[in-house]
């Protein structure tokens, strides 16, 4: 009787638990926000095993367009892109961390598959939370997490692809 009941004890220990291991992809976020917002983000991007602390800024307009700033810890801009109404791209800083074909390719494709109207099954984007993010891709993975959402009109200036953000 002893030995049926540890050889049991065994097994359901051998065999763990059954609950599924990755949480359960949420709705997307982009129906939470407002049509015009200021977003703040916080972000660790793992790429060729090393982690790096980044600090966003994304602007979204009720048109559509979108102004991300992607900055170091320090305050330096690392990138700068607006992805238009139409969703045509324009890198308006790069640096050397992020060069412009890599922002274009991973940078505006990530921020439209998480902010975007319409996600597509090569957005690589788990939603764990309305504020909580990770992008995978073979190359890198993005933690994402939403700081702050400050709802509002943002100026006209952050969507003209010929006026620089930040100087």
């Amino acid at each position: 009787m002893r030995r049926n009941a540890f050889l049991l004890l065994l097994l359901l220990l051998a065999a763990g638990c059954t609950t599924p291991s990755s949480p359960v992809n949420l709705p997307r976020v982009a129906s939470s926000f407002p049509a015009d917002a200021l977003v703040t983000q916080r972000a660790v991007l793992t790429a060729r095993g090393r982690q790096f602390t980044l600090n966003g800024y994304l602007a979204v307009s009720g048109s559509g367009g979108k102004r991300l700033i992607v900055m170091e810890n320090f305050g330096a801009v690392l990138a700068d892109v607006l992805v238009k109404p139409d969703g045509t791209v324009r890198v308006m800083r790069s640096s050397r961390i992020f060069r412009p074909a890599w922002i274009e390719r991973y940078m505006a494709v990530d921020l439209q598959c998480i902010f975007g109207d319409a996600q597509t099954a090569a957005c690589p984007v788990q939603t764990l939370s309305s504020t909580h993010f990770v992008v995978e891709r073979r190359w890198y993975k993005l933690e994402l997490h939403i700081v702050e959402t400050k709802p509002g009109s943002q100026p006209a200036e952050l969507f003209d692809e010929w006026q620089k953000a930040i100087p």
